[in-house]
């Protein structure tokens, strides 16, 4: 008898094992390794892709049915579309129109400050020491330049008028003398040496006289007011201030009997019939800026008006901490509505008018980044991704996406997409 070795039963049984798993019918392991492929893959999942492709994206769906609702299109390749039926139509107010060529510019858009020019405003004002004796105008009235305003007491004034007088009596005195010398020098009773010394007399009156006229002036007496101060001979301390431009008085201290000074503002003018409004344009946008380039302007207080102006000033030094610059336009304010201190939207507008192709701002809509339309397909709607370049007066520059004469729905379309979306869930099953 055979002595059974323990190790050489382990390998037969192995042997024996193996025998049987190669010895399964090919089919039975063709449909095991079938079974387990299909469920290494994974379950297939509805993706956003690009729009209006057919079989791909947001537009993969399986459609619920025809008639109203989410549908293919007759040739069965077209993309979903959403379709209505009149009454919901009529409803919903859909209304549409036409792709077509339109003259529109480029612009920018920035924020502004209303600012009134410094050579529109003028301080009213007195450098010497005085009393407010008479008040003619107040606080939002309209002046024209050289109309009374005040009338102070002065003793500077008293004093130069003083000094006017006395200035003007010692000219008409040394003139006379010298007169006289001269003539009796011409017929030789008088000396010459008087006449030179008559003469000398003279000059020096009349520096003195000239003297205390600058002065007059400098105290605010006009050459027409020292002129008639001549004729009346009156030693009076007043002098009346008159607008030095023609405006509108926006701001009024005078109070009869106040004492005032040269740090005293009396009152100030502003002329608003022109305005600056100042905008702060980043850097990447100076090169766009140019002089004279037109302006449009409103403001939060007159929604529904509109400014126009030009480009004045373009600031050459950068604002290191905000990278930006000082744009100024001038805008005429001729019914002055625009107040200094308001705040402003502003469009620059960087081009003259071209044509291009344009469709009104309502027809686009804005989905997850993406510019969208919905132009009439097959009996429905269908949405349309389109490329949009600049906005001017209520219309988009198409660039891609729809072509001149094509349908684009401007009154009802947000409808339109919410129900296709509604659609597109309940085919996803979601609802």
């Amino acid at each position: 008898m055979i002595k059974k070795n323990p190790y050489f039963i382990v390998f037969a049984l192995i042997g024996l094992i193996w025998t049987a798993g190669c010895s399964r019918p090919a089919t039975e392991r063709e449909e095991g390794g079938q079974q387990q492929t299909a469920s290494a893959q994974p379950e297939e999942r509805p993706e956003r892709g690009n729009l209006g492709r057919p079989g791909r994206g947001r537009f993969a769906r399986t459609s619920p049915g025809h008639g109203r609702g989410f549908h293919r299109g007759r040739d069965g390749e077209s993309p979903d579309i959403i379709a209505f039926s009149e009454d919901e139509k009529k409803a919903l107010g859909i209304r549409t129109a036409r792709v077509s060529r339109r003259a529109l510019r480029s612009q920018l858009k920035a924020m502004g400050k209303v600012l009134s020019p410094q050579q529109k405003r003028a301080i009213v004002s007195y450098a010497f020491p005085a009393r407010i004796a008479g008040i003619h105008v107040s606080i939002g009235d309209w002046v024209k330049a050289g109309d009374k305003l005040v009338t102070l007491q002065s003793e500077e004034v008293g004093n130069a008028r003083a000094d006017y007088f006395k200035a003007k009596a010692d000219y008409e005195l040394a003139k006379r003398n010298l007169e006289r010398e001269k003539n009796l020098h011409e017929r030789g009773v008088g000396a010459r040496k008087d006449m030179l010394t008559k003469e000398a007399e003279f000059k020096v009156a009349e520096a003195g006289l000239d003297a205390v006229e600058k002065k007059l002036h400098v105290l605010g007496f006009t050459e027409e007011q020292v002129n008639e101060m001549g004729k009346a001979h009156q030693i009076n301390p007043t002098i009346s201030l008159h607008a030095p431009i023609a405006g509108k008085i926006i701001a009024f201290n005078a109070v009869r009997g106040a004492m005032v000074d040269q740090s005293t503002e009396i009152l100030s003018i502003m002329d608003p019939s022109l305005v600056w409004v100042d905008a702060e344009i980043f850097e990447r946008d100076i090169a766009r800026i140019k002089l004279t380039q037109e302006v449009k302007v409103s403001v939060p207080a007159y929604p529904s008006d509109y400014f126009q102006g030009k480009v004045s000033f373009i600031g050459d030094v950068l604002n290191e901490e905000s990278r930006t610059i000082t744009v100024r336009t001038e805008v005429p304010n001729r019914d002055g509505k625009l107040k200094p201190g308001m705040f402003a939207d502003m469009t620059i507008y960087l081009t003259h008018r071209g044509e291009v192709l344009a469709v009104p701002e309502e027809g686009v809509l804005d989905d997850n980044g993406e510019k969208i339309a919905f132009i009439p397909a097959d009996g429905g709607y269908r949405m349309q991704a389109v490329q949009v370049g600049m906005k001017d007066a209520g219309f988009y520059e198409i660039t891609g996406g729809l072509e001149e004469g094509q349908e684009v729905v401007t009154a009802g379309n947000y409808q339109i997409k919410s129900k296709l979306y509604d659609e597109i869930l309940k085919s996803a099953g979601v609802h």
